[in-house]
């Protein structure tokens, strides 16, 4: 006797629109309502109609979601080989499909049919194995070593810190101190697994990396990008401090009116724009944020202007506005250089570990599962050679099924495309 099993659910309303194989569908619905019961009906349904079962890939994202939906449709099949008529007429009306004597017969057969398909018959694998096979086929073409075998996480974990190790000495080696300060860098800021992550983040990107251009260049393009002037900022800062581009007259302005006010935080504020203004253009560039302070909160907001300074002057608050304006541009300025230096340090370190792994990769003939996707992809879409590769996929596949569709990214919804 075979095992018994919990009889299928009846695919009611949009369920049973979903799993009709004549229509394309997606399925959206919250966890634990069915998708994946439907998704699966829709492979039985497809079955049922006379698909070929080579001709039909399902697609998840974890080996777990593909043994689980192998094993419900395999198990499912099985069960219908001998199940009692009324029984198996049940099953196939909760399908919505005929429970009469024909579509009985023909749902027994299907257990047979899916074993003696070509190919090992129903295709359900993560994307990653899809990939995986999909390169196999065209190494060469995919630029890839025959016979490159997939990374697992630790045997990746272990290579990425070996990598790194080599960089280092190598780095120590060459004499390549900025290399060595950039990575001190990251390291301090970030902590030891923060700086590990972070530059196998950039492994992953390599397009990206790449586009950064040459090492020593990265800080002035990213300066450039951030409408940043290239040089010394403290330099273009304390220039910017000058009597002829700095508004003076607004400053001198805002000290009379606290002199007049004559309270001891009017006078300290006096005592600051005095020290200022005596001094030259890198001491008005270090002592910027003291005089920022008087018109501006810790915040970055403008401070309010108290009844007192404006009896002393009706207009204090445009003169303030005006040095608001002037101390802002500035500071950010330094604040943005500050980001600037920051993502440098980050991404001329994380770049020449791309391309440090990326080669570790190569020496070994090993991809990992991000390889897997772009190259899939990139094989894909090459002018040429990808319309051959189509052209084969679209002789073997008819029907493609996306479980978790959520958690696809671009580059793998072109692959399913």
């Amino acid at each position: 006797m075979p095992k018994r099993l919990k009889p299928l659910a009846r695919l009611e309303d949009e369920q049973l629109r979903a799993s009709d194989p004549r229509d394309h569908a997606a399925l959206s619905a919250s966890a634990g309502t069915g998708k994946t019961h439907v998704l699966t009906a829709r492979v039985l349904r497809l079955l049922l109609a006379g698909v070929d079962p080579a001709s039909i890939l399902c697609l998840t994202f974890t080996k777990a979601g593909a043994a689980e939906m192998a094993h419900r449709i395999h198990e499912r099949l099985a069960y219908w080989v001998r199940l009692k008529d009324n029984a198996l007429g049940a099953e196939l009306a909760a399908l919505g499909e005929s429970p009469g004597p024909e579509m009985r017969e023909r749902a027994r057969t299907l257990f047979a049919r899916v074993l003696d398909a070509a190919g090992g018959g129903l295709r359900i694998q993560t994307i990653h194995a899809f990939a995986q096979s999909l390169l196999a086929a065209f190494p060469t073409e995919a630029g890839l070593v025959p016979g490159f075998r997939p990374l697992e996480g630790r045997e990746e974990q272990l290579l990425a810190r070996q990598t790194l190790a080599d960089m280092l000495v190598r780095a120590e080696t060459e004499g390549d101190q900025p290399l060595v300060r950039d990575l001190q860098a990251l390291s301090h800021r970030l902590g030891e697994g923060g700086a590990e992550s972070f530059l196998m983040d950039c492994a992953r990107a390599p397009a990206a990396m790449e586009a950064l251009g040459p090492r020593e260049g990265i800080e002035a393009r990213l300066r450039h990008a951030f409408g940043l002037p290239l040089g010394d900022i403290d330099e273009a800062i304390a220039a910017a401090c000058r009597d002829d581009v700095f508004d003076r007259a607004a400053v001198e302005a805002i000290a009379a009116a606290n002199r007049a006010w004559g309270t001891t935080t009017g006078l300290n504020c006096c005592d600051v724009i005095a020290a200022w203004l005596a001094g030259e253009g890198p001491a008005r560039a270090a002592a910027l944020p003291e005089l920022a302070a008087i018109v501006l909160k810790k915040d970055g907001e403008p401070r309010s202007v108290s009844a007192g300074l404006l009896k002393a002057d009706p207009t204090y608050a445009d003169h303030a506005a005006r040095v608001v304006e002037c101390c802002r541009a500035l500071l950010a300025m330094r604040a943005a250089a500050k980001l600037v230096a920051l993502f440098a340090t980050g991404l001329r370190a994380g770049q020449t570990f791309a391309r440090a792994y990326a080669e570790a990769k190569r020496a070994q003939g090993v991809v990992d599962f991000d390889d897997l996707i772009a190259r899939a992809e990139a094989l894909l879409l090459t002018p040429g050679m990808g319309d051959w590769v189509r052209y084969k996929l679209d002789q073997a596949t008819d029907h493609i099924l996306v479980d978790e569709a959520q958690d696809t990214n671009e580059r793998q919804w072109n692959i399913v495309r």
